[in-house]
């Protein structure tokens, strides 16, 4: 006697061997959306990039003038064409000359003469510094 539901399922297997191969694609997508998504969850920050940007004569020109200022020095005489500004406090004498060098950068010097404060001029330069954001 002939089995036809044993010989139907035979032949059914017969007729659709791609189906293992159905079930690997699924699977392969799968696991491609999976590792998608892991990557994409990723965040990448890049390291930040910072450039010096030289001051501006301006900008260095008012610093200087302002952190004389805030020693207490009273402003007696000041030049931006010439770069000089000179400030008075207690019987001394600071100097702050600015200038525009040939690349472009800028110079600023402090000189003190006559002072009897010998922190006076640090004072001066850090408070310059702070206004320039150092």
């Amino acid at each position: 006697m002939i089995d036809f539901g044993h010989a139907a399922q035979h032949k059914t297997r017969r007729f659709f061997p791609w189906r293992g191969s159905v079930l690997l694609m699924r699977l392969l997508r799968a696991a491609t959306c999976a590792s998608v998504l892991a990557v994409s969850g990723c965040a990448y920050y890049p390291y930040p990039v910072t450039t010096a940007v030289p001051a501006s004569f301006d900008r260095s020109f008012s610093a200087a003038g302002g952190a004389m200022r805030d020693q207490g020095l009273a402003i007696s005489a000041e030049d931006r064409s010439s770069g000089t500004i000179v400030g008075r406090i207690g019987g001394g004498t600071v100097t702050a000359r600015v200038m525009q060098q040939a690349d472009g950068s800028v110079r600023v010097q402090f000189d003190a003469t006559g002072s009897r404060d010998p922190a006076l001029i640090d004072r001066v330069s850090q408070s310059y510094d702070r206004r320039m954001g150092r």
